[in-house]
């Protein structure tokens, strides 16, 4: 990799890569557009309840008439029910028989070479799996909405990057799940940041604390493999840690705010009261800093009878803001004391609904053939997640640099597995996944 994909972007060409357009100037080539009668197909690979929902922000969207025309998933279970769920919203728009609802750990092949040109890929899968399945919709010539995470680790996002770009080479349009970034509301608070009225920001916080992360206990008969790719949340190479896969938003909005991305984090994290038998930490605590020297701190903690906030806090030279995921009212605030008195500004317009927007831009961009591919960003977003997990999990200060060029794979040969197969990660005798150890663990 070049120093300029393993560098930091500085503020402006930060600004200029993620405008609210997030769109990449495209290679001015010839692409085939919607169909006669403007119908885009759709094809869902990963059935759980977020892909569900994204299949039916699809549906919903109103530039123009769409169809479910293929579906796949590792587990029957879910398709069936997703299958279900999504034909009695939209009985007009699903059209999948039993031959085009696939199973399998190559069934998003199937799914993908189901589409026509001007088709949608919905990729809703464990983060592990989002490069080779991006990859291969983008060789195949059709457009994506990839939910998040976007990878687990550097090699994964710098396919995710490398692919971006063939996109755009190709022409094709690449939306990723970042909703916040769609926000009527967000993006308006961020804007009157970005001119100025809490002055320079200093210092953001993005938090998630709440409740304990579930756990489903292995069922009689079933294999390894199932076993944690059904409890994905709980499993570090399946969504590239807790600080990752549940903070992403909220690290991406502070730096949307700050308009850098950061270029080294410390921090800690471990594993203090969890008792379920997987890999995650029950609390993070990580410290980024900015090319000019100011921080943003991250914190995620998921343990039952302790303090919870689910949001972002802004520091300026003169004001605040609290804002982000989980904060559906951003509000500006004249001084560091969010109170009553001290607020200036609230979003007095339509709220939105930003999963639906994110489909909404997305398919308008296909049917009026304008450059829209959100990769990078989403890539970048991804590196500051591992970044902090990087941080947290071997103890030591990692830069951006460090952390992009990093080699480590968390699930080595991941396209070669199968539902019977070994698992990147196994038990020992006393049922025990391995955890990592600060000072100890090779991180990155």
């Amino acid at each position: 990799m070049s120093d300029k994909k393993t560098t930091a972007p500085s503020r402006r060409e930060f600004l200029r890569r993620t405008g609210a357009a997030t769109a990449l100037a495209a290679a001015a080539i010839p692409h085939v557009h919607a169909g006669e009668d403007n119908t885009i197909t759709v094809a869902l690979v990963g059935c759980g309840g977020r892909g569900t929902g994204a299949a039916a922000d699809a549906l919903a969207t109103t530039s123009g008439p769409t169809k479910l025309v293929a579906m796949a998933d590792v587990f029957d279970y879910r398709i069936q029910g997703s299958h279900g769920n999504l034909s009695q919203r939209f009985p007009s728009q699903v059209d999948v028989p039993a031959e085009r609802r696939f199973l399998g750990f190559d069934a998003y092949k199937r799914a993908i070479d189901c589409l026509g040109p001007n088709g949608v890929a919905i990729l809703a899968t464990p983060p592990v799996f989002r490069p080779p399945h991006l990859e291969y919709a983008v060789a195949k010539g059709v457009n994506v909405f990839m939910e998040k995470s976007f990878a687990v680790d550097a090699p994964g996002i710098r396919r995710v990057l490398a692919a971006g770009e063939a996109a755009a080479r190709k022409n094709l349009k690449i939306a990723g799940g970042l909703m916040s970034r769609h926000s009527p509301a967000l993006e308006a608070a961020v804007e009157r940041i970005h001119a100025g009225v809490i002055g320079e920001v200093v210092t953001c916080w993005a938090y998630r604390e709440h409740g304990p992360v579930g756990f489903a206990p292995k069922d009689p008969g079933m294999s390894e493999v199932a076993h944690q790719i059904r409890n994905y949340s709980n499993f570090t190479w399946l969504n590239g840690s807790f600080l990752l896969d549940w903070l992403i938003h909220n690290l991406d909005v502070c730096c949307w705010v700050k308009g850098a991305w950061p270029v080294s984090c410390q921090g800690q994290g471990g594993r203090q009261v969890r008792m379920a038998p997987d890999q995650l930490f029950d609390h993070y605590a990580v410290e980024y800093s900015f090319p000019d020297g100011t921080r943003l701190f991250g914190q995620g903690r998921h343990m039952d009878n302790c303090w919870g906030f689910f949001g972002d806090i802004i520091h300026g030279a003169k004001g605040s803001a609290v804002l982000g995921e989980g904060i559906r009212e951003p509000r500006i605030f004249k001084a560091w004391k969010q109170t009553p008195e001290n607020q200036i500004w609230e979003f007095k317009g339509e709220f939105g609904n930003q999963y639906r927007i994110e489909h909404e831009r997305l398919f308008e961009a296909i049917r009026r053939d304008k450059p829209y591919n959100e990769t990078e960003r989403c890539a970048y977003a991804t590196l500051v997640g591992v970044l902090g997990r990087m941080a947290a999990e071997s103890g030591r200060e990692v830069t951006w640099r460090e952390a992009l060029a990093s080699d480590l794979v968390l699930a080595p040969n991941v396209e070669q597995l199968t539902m019977d197969g070994e698992p990147p990660v196994a038990p020992d005798a006393q049922g025990r996944y391995p955890v990592a150890m600060p000072g100890m663990t090779k991180a990155f």
